[in-house]
């Protein structure tokens, strides 16, 4: 005949176990909260775009996780690093890029630290803000966000949207440099930059940079002609 437990024992087995429930509890619910809140500052973003007195031309901003970006270039560590930062604030939020040709869509970061160039792109500090005149300096990963500018080309088309509307840019100039040539960022007329490391597909540091100038064609402001 098999010997009963101890009460106590029992007890304690019970309390555990909901313990051990309760903890799961927490965790499912800490995920759910990550794939939703990746993107909060970018909803209430959309929602001042909405607001009265915008700029109707102003481009719809994407909430949540729905940024219609290509994932399927991006590596496996960026992919990982990028789901790190799901659930943590994105206040640092200033604009949307949109490539629409190269299917990016990438939230804007204030400057270039590794969250926020794993959450979205990052504005180079000392380059212009967006909506603001000068040249703004946006760094992106080149096997993340960025991967796609490797077919971009002369003449495409690059939109900044802001809380101040939509910056329409179109692209001058591609080309290859060195990494300490800060001569790209330097302010001139109103632009952007693009800067990323390359080769696109180096193992490792890669030793060079990638640039992609535009020109300002269409300002929601200041920042440009109308």
């Amino acid at each position: 005949m098999e010997r009963q437990r101890p009460a106590g024992l029992r007890i304690i087995e019970r309390f555990l176990l909901t313990l051990g429930l309760v903890l799961l509890g927490f965790y499912v619910l800490a995920r759910i909260h990550g794939v939703v809140a990746l993107h909060a500052a970018l909803r209430s973003f959309e929602e001042e775009q909405q607001a009265p007195g915008v700029k109707e031309a102003a481009a719809h901003l994407p909430s949540g996780d729905s940024l219609h970006t290509d994932y399927s270039l991006w590596s496996e560590q960026r992919i990982k690093a990028y789901k790190s930062t799901l659930g943590h604030p994105t206040e640092k939020v200033l604009a949307v890029l949109k490539i629409p040709k190269l299917r990016i869509e990438a939230p804007v970061l204030d400057g270039t630290d590794d969250f926020s160039l794993n959450a979205g792109v990052g504005r180079i500090t000392g380059t212009a803000r967006p909506g603001q005149p000068g040249n703004i300096g946006i760094a992106g990963h080149r096997d993340g966000f960025f991967r796609p500018l490797k077919d971009i080309a002369k003449g495409d088309r690059i939109e900044l949207v802001t809380r101040r509307g939509t910056d329409v840019y179109v692209v001058d100039k591609v080309y290859i440099t060195g990494p300490d040539d800060v001569r790209v960022l330097r302010p001139a007329k109103p632009g952007l930059t693009l800067v990323t490391c390359y080769p696109f597909y180096f193992m490792g540091s890669a030793p060079q940079r990638y640039i992609v100038q535009a020109s300002l064609t269409r300002g929601s402001g200041t920042s440009g002609t109308q």
